[in-house]
């Protein structure tokens, strides 16, 4: 049986190039509890969206496809 952490790249993978035209990009950082982070990289870092991008598509998308993922949040690093 396939990893989830493999499907969910695998649907990541697809979205990418999309984001790419903007220069952009994301990746999965870490699946724990059905919770999916995600990191916004490039463009999509600093975007005032990409909040909503991931509260909106990447999480409809993700959960609509993959049943173990209840949730997608967006990865912050803690400085301490």
């Amino acid at each position: 049986m396939q990893k989830v952490e493999d499907k969910i790249n695998e649907i990541i993978n697809k979205i990418k190039p999309f984001l790419a035209s903007d220069g952009g990009d994301l990746e999965l950082v870490k699946f724990e509890d059905g919770i999916a982070y995600i990191k916004m990289l490039g463009n999509c870092s600093n975007c005032e969206f990409a909040g909503m991008d991931i509260e909106q598509t990447i999480f409809t998308i993700l959960t609509s496809e993959i049943p173990e993922v209840i949730d997608v949040k967006q990865y912050v690093e803690n400085y301490e």
